[in-house]
């Protein structure tokens, strides 16, 4: 059984230190004094557990360096630091215990950029544990790091045969970093893959062995050019960018949906730092498409290309586009659902067993997930439930701490299951 105060005392460090996407300085840094104490055979940091190129949304080196430093200013290991300057976050830890296959564990360790409630009924807040960055563990991501850290110490001191690789991926958030992990040849050898989530809606004691219905994802950072002009006594003369983006939003949302199955898209961020008397000369937006399948999300994703860049030439500007971060589909495989499925009804503290269950949004954990199936392995995405007070991205969602144990003993024991069977 996994040891619940070791547990709880850890994902509260987390709770404490939340990092957004490529900004996870302390929080790397903290993972690698964890397993430097646990003891693995190999450690890939940084650099070293990426394709650097191939991370997405990175954000201005500005950014990065104050996070950097805050990260110092918090006690971080500054050797571990100096491993990550620029934003390449994140760690593969590997253990090897003889003969066997190898399987992974991806978990995410980046928090969001919004505040934590302050109010008393708070647990965080209550009990002292609340974020001190001004950034929130506002889906989870301290107790997904947790539950990997304990996953590899129980397996390690289990009779485990094989090698067991723990992916601690940062940038899920902004479906930044999945793909730059995938593509790090880290996954190059994994025979089966298991990839976790907590809550999700779903109550402490119950587990879903498989998640499945994750939507494809693009985000589209967009930039309009126009002609500015004086608003008032040469209107003629200006090319507007504001009506080039508000064409692009208005025709964004009438893009038919599919009959294959869901699509989605929305714009998240409009802007034009103008005065009122000026014909904008630009206009920036962010928007995504989404699709149950990758094939529908690249069907929105053409279309949305199509208005974008038509509502830029009606108004006599143009347009110029970015990816800030996508993913694609992908589904649970039957054999590990079922051996997950096994662990959970035979653990006391799981109530209720769920066999698969809907996403319904986006996750990069999907890269990986493919990366092992294209090879012929096998991977399934696994939701442990917990009650949380506030929805997932809220200022007051919270895990309830019991699920972190329930997460640690159902993982660790279907890693080794999968080792003695290989299905």
């Amino acid at each position: 059984m996994a040891d619940r105060d070791r547990l709880v005392a850890l994902r509260r460090e987390f709770h404490r230190q939340p990092e957004p996407a490529w900004r996870e300085y302390w929080t790397t840094a903290r993972i690698v004094t964890e397993l430097e104490r646990i003891g693995v055979d190999e450690l890939y940091v940084g650099p070293e557990a990426l394709n650097s190129d191939e991370r997405m949304a990175v954000p201005p080196e500005e950014e990065l360096e104050s996070w950097y430093d805050r990260a110092v200013e918090a006690g971080a290991d500054e050797g571990v630091l100096e491993q990550l300057r620029g934003g390449h976050t994140g760690v593969v830890a590997v253990v090897e215990q003889g003969a066997g296959p190898t399987v992974g564990l991806r978990v995410d360790i980046d928090g969001l950029p919004r505040e934590e409630s302050t109010d008393e009924d708070h647990v965080p807040a209550a009990e002292g544990f609340r974020s001190e960055t001004g950034a929130m563990h506002a889906c989870g991501h301290d107790g997904h790091a947790t539950i990997g850290l304990g996953v590899l110490e129980a397996v390690k001191g289990s009779d485990f045969s094989g090698t067991l690789k723990v992916f601690f991926q940062p940038a899920e958030e902004l479906v930044g970093g999945g793909k730059a992990m995938a593509k790090s040849g880290h996954l190059d050898d994994v025979d089966y893959l298991f990839a976790l989530h907590l809550g999700l809606d779903h109550p402490t004691g119950e587990v879903v062995c498989g998640i499945d219905e994750f939507l494809a994802v693009k985000h589209i950072d967009v930039r309009f050019t126009g002609e500015p002009a004086h608003a008032g006594a040469k209107p003629e003369e200006g090319e507007n960018a504001v009506q080039a983006a508000a064409a692009a939003v208005q025709n964004l949302y009438a893009i038919p949906r599919h009959s294959d199955g869901a699509t989605r898209v929305n714009v998240g961020h409009l802007e034009a730092a103008n005065a009122t008397n000026i014909v904008a000369e630009e206009a920036t937006m962010e928007c995504e498409v989404r699709g149950v399948t990758t094939k529908l999300k690249d069907y929105m994703d053409e279309r949305a290309h199509r208005v974008i860049e038509n509502a830029a030439a009606m108004h006599g500007c143009e347009s110029e586009t970015s990816v800030g971060g996508e993913a694609p589909s992908a589904r649970s495989d039957e054999e590990l659902v079922d051996i997950v499925g096994r662990l959970a009804g035979g653990n006391a503290d799981v109530e209720r067993v769920v066999d698969r269950d809907a996403l319904g949004g986006s996750e990069d954990a999907t890269f990986l997930m493919q990366a092992v199936q294209k090879r012929g392995g096998l991977a399934a995405y696994v939701c442990v439930g917990t009650d949380h007070p506030g929805g997932h991205h809220t200022a007051t969602f919270d895990v309830d701490e019991d699920s972190l144990p329930i997460g640690v003993d159902v993982l660790a024991g279907a890693i080794q299951t999968v080792a003695e069977e290989r299905p």
